[in-house]
């Protein structure tokens, strides 16, 4: 069995601790570390994105209600789900309407509901892409920490034994070794599962604003087809 090495607390520092570590409590270290990063790229890259989408969603919707008629809107080229959700429903109108001397209207209704309601799924499903991450991350952080602590506090106990000597100078640094564990898996449990929290209530947020948008729409190409006539 490896000697615990003996530090002075001077040199009980987190590199230390790292350096002078078994080697399953290194890789436990180093796994939750990875964890933390991926953790952190994920919040900020959601987090801009939604930011950046919040905005442009709101700027089309100024632009929706200040639009006279239908052909005055197009969502162009944008990427965001309300120019989406639009280009979903103007799509399923022309192919319901255009060219047609009758029109079933509540099938058309029935049809525009679903292809919108489809779009919103999908935005919502992307935008929700790899937060199962963070709750994962979250989840089992803690409990691979907790190996790293059990693992090196195991070690320190047949140190113990080993040496016949239970002064505080040996056992110290394999328990500081085994708490730190503990600690990085805290370090990446913690931020996961306060980010997947956040970033779960402004996408229901965003849903919940596409779906207000998509029910007006929805509204008003209802009254564009009671204008347009036919059974």
């Amino acid at each position: 069995m490896d000697r615990v090495a003996i530090s002075p607390a001077a040199e009980l520092s987190p590199l230390a601790l790292f350096l002078e570590a078994d080697s399953v409590v290194k890789a436990v270290m180093v796994g939750l570390f990875l964890a933390s990063v991926w953790s952190w790229a994920i919040i900020l890259e959601r987090s801009l994105r939604l930011a950046r989408l919040r905005r442009e969603v709101a700027d089309f919707e100024a632009r929706f209600w200040r639009a006279r008629s239908m052909e005055e809107l197009t969502a162009g080229t944008s990427d965001h789900p309300a120019a989406a959700l639009f280009r979903a429903g103007m799509d399923e109108w022309r192919a319901s309407t255009e060219g047609r001397t009758r029109i079933d209207r509540e099938g058309v209704r029935a049809r525009l509901a679903s292809v919108m309601a489809a779009s919103i799924d999908r935005s919502v499903s992307d935008l929700s892409d790899r937060l199962n991450v963070l709750a994962t991350i979250g989840a089992v952080a803690p409990f691979v920490g907790l190996f790293g602590t059990v693992w090196g506090i195991m070690r320190a106990f047949v140190a113990i034994g080993a040496t016949q000597n239970t002064s505080l100078a040996v056992v110290a640094p394999g328990i500081a070794e085994a708490l730190f564990a503990t600690a990085i898996g805290l370090f990446a449990a913690i931020p996961a599962v306060i980010g997947y929290n956040r970033l779960l209530h402004v996408i229901g947020r965003l849903e919940d604003r596409l779906a207000a948008f998509s029910a007006a729409f929805h509204a008003m190409m209802s009254r564009e087809l009671d204008r347009e006539g036919g059974g």
